[in-house]
């Protein structure tokens, strides 16, 4: 029988991994159980009742987080108009046309968010397989294919987050660090939640949301009711 750590021997008298948490609850026993020497992110998954394999069960949109993500992304915005000026007006970290797209080309990768004007996307096209595993490709449906750069740039470094189902029809998001405190993560918890719920596809049948957890970077999952949560999302709206 495999060895229990000390570390998850501690965290499990602060868990009960058979519950089912009130949201609330939930949020503040993940805090409490946060106990790595840097700041931890607090995750979110969400398992879903959709079929990956069919296009009209996907689920991907963005969210604004209201208190952000506490991590700031080095955006790049690809335009050949006269988008510059826009861009870095708001915050673009590297602004540029088909140089940066060589640049991606020849293996740079020092950046967490890719912006493009549409007229780019005939070059973006063959970094495909490149950004797409990182979750960098930029999509229209993502906000990030758009004229707007600079309202896009805004809202990223504000804190807006991507999510999209993966093939197990699950959502991985950090969505705020351990130091905000209850108050601020719960804040983010709804809104993110919020958004994944008005994001249910007309095609699902039945339950939508199968479970919830929230965990830390080096912490436990901690199942949340779903029904509560449903409940507290609901309120806020």
């Amino acid at each position: 029988m495999a060895k229990i750590s000390t570390r998850r021997a501690e965290l499990l008298k602060k868990l009960d991994l058979q519950k089912a948490y009130a949201l609330a609850d939930g949020v503040a026993a993940v805090l409490e159980a946060a106990s790595a020497k840097f700041d931890e992110t607090v995750e979110i998954h969400v398992r879903l009742n959709v079929d990956p394999r069919q296009a009209d069960q996907q689920v991907r949109s963005t969210v604004g987080l209201p208190n952000g993500t506490g991590k700031t992304k080095r955006v790049v915005v690809l335009t050949s108009t006269d988008k510059n000026a826009e861009a870095t007006a708001a915050g673009a970290d590297f602004v540029g046309s088909t140089d940066l797209v060589d640049k991606i080309k020849g293996g740079w990768l020092d950046f967490e968010a890719v912006i493009a004007t549409p007229e780019m996307m005939k070059f973006i096209g063959p970094l495909g397989k490149v950004l797409g595993p990182r979750g960098l490709m930029p999509s229209a449906k993502a906000g990030t294919v758009t004229m707007n750069v600079g309202q896009a740039v805004t809202e990223i470094k504000a804190g807006r987050v991507e999510y999209r189902i993966d093939k197990f029809g699950i959502l991985h998001n950090g969505i705020g660090k351990a130091s905000f405190g209850k108050d601020k993560i719960l804040e983010n918890v709804r809104a993110y939640f919020g958004a994944v719920l008005k994001s249910r596809p007309v095609a699902v049948k039945g339950v939508f949301v199968k479970s919830l957890t929230l965990s830390t970077t080096m912490g436990l999952g901690v199942r949340i009711d779903t029904a509560d949560a449903e409940k507290c999302c609901a309120v806020a709206e």
